[in-house]
């Protein structure tokens, strides 16, 4: 629980600690579940390789399952990414291939690239973490049970936002079996299309985001028909705040997907009675932004230096 967070919005929030997984972030459930998905079904057999396309920390979560199993990885990831993130799949053992940030139209985007080696190579698999089902299967069987055991019928809402759309929609349809009534919401960045895909059925984008790993102008078949009610939509001065809040107050060093999220889960919390329970996933921590969000230069730079001020964000 975040205490003070929860006392300021008289609801209680509840942040999920995936930045304690053994890869850092709660890519690590889609990494294992896509792997093990591909073992069973013969794609990757015994010094195989794992190719993928990354913000970073799916190709983390890759390069440490496919050492501890003896497989190799190569990891595509666009040049607009943390420099930390790009050395750690380094120190991984990665075959790291840095392409330019390009739209997904472009054959030059980091999803195509992997495609691309990954049909070019003997005994190697495309983890396609955004179409993989098996990213989805993960989240169904481990994250969502996980959050239900804790909290049971006294859970009123999940607020998460998407990259591939494995984490909600995992989540939400076994939160939704065991109680159909749970509100599954999506935060969604600006820039994103999502946010108009529920509210609007509609592809429509506003804005713009630097926060790293979330937000999709496409429907993936990971989010496809996910049992999402509502939506809403933050800003990364509001995340960015929200993340320099949470260090200060409640002691949590996370990235800005994790800080959209809890910001998400405060300002929806507030839509429902007092003494309600929201829970939202922490995605990552802070370590692998220090360059970005934890760099005053880069805040200045993108006019997302924090002001301080107490939940003003919310």
């Amino acid at each position: 629980m975040l205490p003070k967070l929860s006392a300021a919005v008289g609801r209680t929030i509840v942040g999920k600690a995936e930045f304690l997984n053994p890869g850092g972030s709660v890519k690590d459930r889609a990494a294992k579940g896509i792997v093990e998905d591909a073992e069973r079904n013969g794609r990757l057999r015994p010094g195989g390789t794992i190719v993928e396309g990354t913000a970073g920390n799916t190709g983390i979560a890759l390069a440490l399952i496919g050492a501890a199993r003896g497989y190799h990885s190569i990891i595509c990831i666009p040049d607009d990414q943390s420099e930390e993130k790009i050395a750690l799949l380094r120190i991984f053992g990665a075959d790291v291939r840095v392409v330019p940030a390009v739209p997904f139209t472009n054959p030059e985007n980091y999803y195509h690239v992997a495609r691309g080696i990954a049909e070019s190579l003997p005994n190697a698999i495309w983890a396609d973490q955004f179409n993989n089902l098996a990213n989805r299967a993960a989240h169904y069987a481990t994250t969502g049970p996980e959050i239900w055991d804790a909290f049971g019928s006294s859970l009123d809402a999940f607020v998460a936002a998407c990259g591939t759309g494995g984490t909600l929609a995992g989540t939400a349809a076994y939160l939704k079996e065991r109680k159909p009534s749970v509100r599954i919401v999506l935060c969604d960045p600006e820039g994103s299309a999502l946010y108009a895909h529920v509210k609007l059925g509609t592809l429509e984008t506003c804005g713009d985001s630097n926060l790293e790993g979330i937000g999709i102008k496409r429907i993936t078949d990971n989010f496809r028909d996910a049992p999402v009610d509502d939506a809403l939509r933050v800003d990364d001065r509001s995340a960015i705040e929200m993340a320099y809040w949470l260090l200060r107050e409640e002691g949590l060093f996370v990235g800005g997907s994790a800080a959209l999220n809890v910001t998400g889960a405060a300002r929806y919390a507030r839509t429902l009675p007092e003494g309600s329970t929201v829970v939202t996933v922490l995605c990552d921590g802070g370590e692998r932004y220090r360059s970005r969000l934890w760099n005053r230069e880069w805040l200045v730079e993108n006019e997302c230096l924090p002001s301080h001020t107490a939940l003003s964000f919310l």
